[in-house]
């Protein structure tokens, strides 16, 4: 039988019209947002006013002008989308949401409008990930470190390449973790573990008796399975799905000189095999990402949650512990009752021996600007030890 050859999916393409002609080119978005289907070409002379109402539109602007200027405008488009956000008028008081729940779905609806409204920017690659505009900054290393080799020319939108440089930015210094007496350093796409308190906690909790080997189910940075080695645990298998977590958890265990004692692997949650202890800390919001990127922040229906805690029993030796790192900001919003946990935990023949609580001390817990201020204010994240009931 003739061996089957399946062909990678032809990337998106942008299309437009310059200087009378038809153009297109390779379309790129790590949001997963589909190319633009109208386009304009806009330059220095480009009115902040007029780029916003065509964005507003759903009309992209590809920008052929100066690119610190590009910038500028940027931050002009973001302060008008800012600035539609509230009331119209002084003495014309903003809607109260009637529910945690609906604060939350407004907020998330007003963040995904703004997204798309300031994604309407965009700017040409060209060869090695040079932008062929005055002024331009070089932005090779930042895009080969989340976009990888260069294959060819392609439009892009001026957020997405600032993001880029940002998390480059954030790479090079690195997050400190004082758990670890280390900094970390995310990759893009990566969530970093800003949150330090649910490291601490990682670093705090009594070990169970003669544990020699940990799971740390969702890797991400690496950052659990280096604390667990740290502890002294002999041998760590972190697991995750996404190529990119893998390859920043394997350059930071490196860094720390962990590389040998945690094993990574291509896992969708558990490796084979039990041990004594298994960690995990499942994304805490169980609402659907508006990008890729967010799978780190928003687990859709608690998928992965659901699948720890159904898998966990399975996966432990006799007399071993689970360890779930759970923030209860979902229940403060009316996204999972804490009922609703509770039975999940008993469905999968897991009980409760213990659990410690700390507050957040993010920015956000204290600013009564933000729209989840209540919820956020009243959060809590636990460490929920676990075992076969």
């Amino acid at each position: 039988m003739p061996e089957q050859i399946t062909s990678s999916p032809t990337p998106p393409q942008i299309h437009w019209e310059e200087n009378g002609e038809p153009r297109s080119a390779r379309w790129r978005s790590e949001a997963g947002m589909p190319p633009p289907k109208r386009v304009v070409i806009a330059d220095d002379r480009t009115n902040a006013d007029v780029a916003y109402r065509l964005a507003c539109e759903g009309t992209a602007l590809l920008w052929r002008g100066d690119f610190q200027n590009a910038r500028q405008l940027l931050q002009a488009l973001a302060r008008r989308a800012d600035h539609k956000a509230k009331p119209a008028k002084k003495n014309k008081p903003a809607k109260i949401p009637a529910t945690p729940t609906e604060a939350f779905h407004l907020h998330r609806q007003a963040q995904s409008q703004r997204a798309r409204t300031l994604a309407m920017l965009l700017i040409p690659f060209e060869d090695g990930y040079t932008i062929p505009l005055r002024r331009a900054p070089d932005v090779r290393l930042a895009c080969n470190e989340a976009y990888g080799r260069y294959e060819e020319p392609f439009i892009a939108s001026l957020r997405e390449l600032l993001g880029l440089i940002g998390a480059h930015e954030w790479r090079r210094t690195g997050v400190e973790i004082p758990a670890l007496e280390a900094r970390i350093h995310p990759h893009y796409g990566v969530f970093s573990p800003v949150r330090g308190e649910y490291v601490q906690m990682v670093a705090d909790a009594p070990l169970p008796a003669g544990v020699n080997l940990a799971f740390d189910i969702g890797v991400g940075t690496g950052v659990l399975s280096a604390v667990l080695a740290k502890r002294g645990i002999a041998r760590v298998i972190g697991t995750d799905q996404d190529q990119r977590a893998l390859s920043c958890a394997r350059e930071n265990l490196a860094l720390l000189g962990f590389d040998s004692k945690v094993e990574l692997r291509v896992a969708d949650l558990f490796p084979d095999g039990r041990a004594p202890l298994v960690v995990c800390n499942p994304p805490w919001v169980p609402a659907r990402p508006s990008s890729p990127i967010e799978y780190a922040v928003y687990d859709p229906d608690s998928r992965m949650l659901r699948g720890f805690l159904a898998g966990l029993s399975e996966h432990l030796t006799p007399g071993g512990e689970g360890w779930l790192i759970l923030s209860d900001l979902a229940e403060h919003l009316g996204l999972r009752p804490r009922e609703q946990l509770l039975e999940w935990i008993a469905a999968a023949g897991l009980k409760v021996t213990g659990r410690q609580d700390v507050r957040p001390t993010h920015p956000r817990a204290s600013d009564d600007t933000d729209p989840l201020h209540t919820a956020r204010a009243a959060e809590v994240t636990s460490l929920w030890r676990l075992a076969a009931a």
